[in-house]
């Protein structure tokens, strides 16, 4: 098994740029606005391909003029495009909103995303049944998630974000769930009904390894993230930066990992880079245009970087709930 498939979106990213965030029913006047490509599916194969990792893409763009525009990134990071449907409709498009301090709000319009079914990713059975690595998101129908989970024989990423309704055993799959705080506690109540939110990020964790996930990587932005596996569970720092725009930087971290696994990385391994790579795609605009290439200069983590010590209790937890 070689090589990292991604099964997602495909998007074109409409990003205005705001001095902040309008209040709800407020008006305000831009400062900039700009299309380029995007989607999560597309970003995480663009960060893995530009990092040195053999990337195939399974998606749909649209019959409309966004198409090639969404394609751009992914065509010149070499990303093997040959699976990727053309359907009748609009290419996905993303209305992406960044203030002055980086903080971003995104609404997506699906599109041709919502084409990504259960008979089109099965069209790509013996390239997704080949990959080291398969990555899904949550911007294709949860039918074609689950197809994909059915047809992986290497290693499943699951980044479910946003938060869609599952299969649990799609979510079982999973090696590792990468979610952020907010998507661990939809999740959770997804899968643990009537149960109270996680009152920590590490609880957030512990409680997910406990239903039965094998590996869990929590992102927690300029904190870094926590990694959770049968080994136990850490927390990876993140370097200090000056954050212009946070679009597409989990993304990056993804992206990251996956490519890190299928060259043979520990998910610790991986998970230190992507931090590194994420923090690099935050000092940029945009999302794809922000990621690194194989042989750029990456944020360091500074020596004295603090850890969690909410992790030593969830350590204990996963030791006892393997």
């Amino acid at each position: 098994m070689t090589g990292v498939v991604v099964v997602g979106s495909i998007n074109a990213d409409q990003v205005t740029t705001v001095a902040r965030h309008p209040l709800p029913g407020e008006t305000l006047i831009g400062t900039s606005i700009t299309v380029l490509p995007g989607g999560k599916g597309a970003n995480q194969a663009v960060a893995a391909a530009q990092l040195g990792a053999r990337v195939s893409m399974v998606g749909a763009v649209g019959l409309d003029a966004l198409a090639s525009s969404a394609t751009a990134i992914l065509e010149s990071a070499q990303v093997d495009l040959s699976s990727v449907r053309a359907v009748d409709g609009p290419t996905g498009l993303a209305l992406i909103t960044v203030a002055a301090d980086g903080e971003n709000t995104i609404v997506v319009i699906p599109g041709a995303n919502a084409a990504v079914d259960a008979g089109v990713v099965g069209q790509s059975a013996g390239l997704i049944a080949g990959a080291a690595v398969v990555v899904l998101q949550g911007e294709i129908p949860a039918a074609g998630s689950a197809a994909a989970a059915r047809l992986t024989r290497g290693r499943l990423v699951l980044n479910l974000a946003p938060v869609i309704e599952l299969d649990p055993a799609t979510v079982a799959a999973a090696d590792p769930l990468i979610v952020n705080e907010h998507e661990a506690a939809l999740l959770l109540a997804q899968l643990t009904p009537g149960t109270a939110p996680p009152a920590t990020d590490a609880e957030a964790v512990a409680r997910l390894r406990e239903w039965g996930v094998a590996s869990v990587v929590l992102t927690r932005g300029a904190l870094g993230a926590i990694v959770s596996d049968a080994e136990g569970t850490e927390t990876v720092a993140s370097p200090v930066v000056e954050a212009v725009d946070s679009s597409g930087a989990g993304d990056a971290f993804v992206g990251a990992v996956s490519a890190r696994l299928a060259a043979g990385d520990t998910l610790r391994e991986a998970a230190r880079l992507a931090v590194r790579v994420g923090a690099f795609a935050v000092q940029s605009r945009g999302t794809q245009p922000s990621y690194p290439h194989e042989g750029d200069s990456l944020p360091e983590v500074r020596p004295d970087a603090a850890t969690d010590s909410a992790i030593d209790s969830a350590t204990e937890k996963n030791e006892a709930h393997p």
